[in-house]
């Protein structure tokens, strides 16, 4: 039995790769498409070569992201041993991924990054949700194909949602996009 989950989960992560590789590939072909259209003539190496590096970036940030799915939330909570918030949870990944330091609430890091409309979404980028009847109280990490990975509540462990889920759109408050710039310290 205890095999048979074993697999089921492997599976699951397999299939959540494929989803948020496929998404990261779309979302760099259509930015690469873009940058064309718009510097043909010009020299546009320096700029692939950016789209790369977001690309990049996106790739390792959401991977770091699948490697905690299943620790369970604690409210306060900044250690995969101890179990993660929703902040503590972002926070960990972007420190692991990136090596880059964020502020230590949800609504602290609604502050940091630039505003990013939801149909621009690509993965890596943070969706908040207003959970606790005030504005940014819970923070997730895009994945791409109207997914996001968070820690949801007390109970809950660390697991991928839908945002079409009427929960969720009902409570969505914005999304940033947090670049390299903005975690300097």
């Amino acid at each position: 039995m205890q095999r048979n989950v074993s697999r089921i989960a492997t599976l699951k992560r397999f299939a959540l790769l494929a989803l948020i590789t496929a998404s990261l590939q779309t979302t760099f072909c259509q930015s690469a498409s873009a940058v064309d259209a718009l510097t043909s003539g010009t020299d546009t190496s320096s700029t692939l070569s950016k789209l790369q590096e977001i690309r990049q970036r996106a790739a390792d940030l959401t991977m770091k992201a699948i490697d905690f799915m299943g620790i369970r939330y604690k409210r306060g909570g900044s250690t995969p041993e101890n179990g993660l918030d929703c902040s503590g949870f972002v926070r960990l990944v972007f420190k692991d991924a990136l090596g880059e330091n964020l502020p230590r609430t949800a609504a602290e890091i609604s502050r940091v990054g630039e505003n990013v409309d939801q149909k621009d979404l690509q993965p890596g980028d943070l969706v908040f949700y207003n959970t606790l009847r005030r504005g940014f109280s819970h923070v997730g990490i895009y994945l791409g194909d109207n997914k996001f990975i968070h820690s949801p509540s007390a109970g809950g462990q660390i697991r991928v949602e839908s945002m079409d889920i009427a929960y969720w759109k009902k409570r969505f408050n914005g999304a940033r996009r947090i670049s390299e710039e903005n975690t300097k310290q």
